[in-house]
């Protein structure tokens, strides 16, 4: 089975987006905010592509950690709270 752990350090986070090959979006919600996602390999036409600057303040604003894989191979992601 596999685990996943929890990860709020930037430098973290974009480094494992970027080794697979993953950019920071949102959902666009037509409202305030939006739903951080990572975009990989094709541009997914419901996400809006962003900055990291503005990726992690939104990130820092909700007081996310993004679960991550405990191996590599999987992309395997999910926002979650801090709390």
């Amino acid at each position: 089975m596999s685990s996943a752990h929890p990860v709020t350090s930037h430098d973290e986070i974009r480094q494992w987006a970027d080794q697979h090959g993953g950019r920071p979006a949102m959902v666009d919600t037509e409202g305030e905010g939006g739903i951080l996602r990572l975009d990989f390999q094709e541009k997914d036409e419901n996400l809006k592509e962003i900055s990291w600057e503005e990726f992690f303040k939104i990130f820092e604003e909700r007081k996310l950690a993004l679960l991550l894989p405990e191996g590599q191979k999987s992309r395997f992601n999910k926002f979650v709270s801090r709390s």
